[in-house]
Parts: C-alpha cells; sequence; structure tokens
C-alpha cells in the first residue's frame, strides 16, 4: 500500500512542511496536535487540561478523516511544558480514553510551538 496523506478541515492546518496524518499499510500516523483552534489558527489558552481537551478533539477529528476514531489508537506520546501538571492532563486524558486505553509515553519539553503547554500524537490502527 502507498502512503496516503490525511488532512481534515475540522483539525489545524500544519504549520510547517507536515501533515496532519498519514496512512500506510492500515495504520494512521499522526503528527503532533495542538490546542489550536481549527478556523483561526490561533492556539487556546487555558491550562492544561482545556488544552488537552482540544487536542484531542483535534485529534478526533483528524482520526475521524481517516475513517477511524480514538478507539483504535494503539499508542500515543504526549509532550508537555510542565510534568507538574501530569495529574491534570491525566485527568482530562482519561475522559477520552475510557476503555482499554492505549500505550503512552508522556515527557516533558522546553517549549512547544505557539506557546502550548500539551501536545500529543498518535498511532492507530484501522
Amino acid at each position: 500500500m502507498t502512503k496516503k496523506i490525511i488532512n481534515s478541515s475540522r483539525a489545524p492546518k500544519a504549520i510547517g512542511p507536515y501533515s496532519q496524518a498519514v496512512e500506510d499499510g492500515g495504520f494512521i500516523f499522526t503528527s503532533s496536535v495542538l490546542p489550536i483552534d481549527p478556523v483561526t489558527g490561533e492556539i487556546f489558552s487555558g491550562d492544561v487540561q482545556v488544552q488537552t481537551e482540544i487536542v484531542l478533539k483535534n485529534m478526533e477529528n483528524i482520526l475521524k478523516e481517516a475513517g477511524c476514531s480514538l478507539k483504535h489508537v494503539i499508542k500515543t506520546t504526549v509532550f508537555m511544558t510542565d510534568l507538574t501538571k501530569f495529574a491534570e492532563m491525566n485527568a482530562m486524558y482519561e475522559t477520552f480514553f475510557k476503555e482499554n486505553p492505549p500505550a503512552r509515553t508522556t515527557v516533558q519539553v522546553v517549549a512547544l510551538p505557539k506557546g502550548g503547554v500539551v501536545q500529543i500524537e498518535a498511532i492507530a490502527k484501522k
């Protein structure tokens, strides 16, 4: 199978030379998703819970465009600028992955694009 580029108008446009997601061999690989308003292109202000919610809603829209959902996610990587806010991020994250949550890695980074406090990427399997 040849790779297929996935782009959803209901998720923020890429802010660089990359695709929102790529499908290949039945797998969907999302780029890291930021808490950006798809209409304005501006980052949502708010705490880590608000930003986590926006990120995962954006991710849902990308996956929907690819013909799947968060239920198909097998692995995520969460990037945070402040791991002392881990419990807050985790509380919101858990509302999106209630049953059979994917494997996950969470790391602290110095900064994220556009001043975000959380960014998440995922691998899903159709």
